[in-house]
């Protein structure tokens, strides 16, 4: 049975205990991606988050198109229109698109947009 493994980058910073990502057996799970240092824009953020996680992605050896489910949380659903138009093009190269949900929450050090995601290592590296 594979161990399960850390997966962080460096500079990658967490708001608590918890690891920024783990895999184990082919399955990698990516806690929520945040990042209110790219400003209060909502697209900003969207667009940092998304990068952080592929960052992570690389980190385990996966990349977007082995994301299976994301889940989206907006601290204000408004702002959904604007998340989703920095999602597609973010997905743009993806032949089959993840699973998602996106829902209002409240979220952490004044962040818009919080992004999880899950994947699958098909290579089951």
């Amino acid at each position: 049975m594979e161990k399960k493994t850390k997966i962080e980058v460096e500079g990658g910073m967490t708001y608590g205990p918890y690891s920024p990502g783990v895999r184990v057996q082919g399955l990698v799970w990516l806690s929520g991606q945040v990042a209110p240092e790219a400003g209060d824009d909502v697209a900003a953020q969207t667009s940092a988050s998304l990068d952080k996680i592929d960052a992570l992605l690389a980190a385990a050896g996966v990349s977007k198109n082995e994301v299976c489910y994301a889940q989206v949380m907006l601290s204000d659903i408004a702002d959904f229109p604007t998340l989703n138009e920095v999602y597609s093009e973010w997905l743009h190269e993806v032949e089959v698109p993840p699973a998602r949900a996106t829902f209002q929450a409240a979220l952490p050090a004044n962040a818009r947009v919080e992004i999880v995601v899950q994947a699958i290592n098909s290579n089951n590296e």
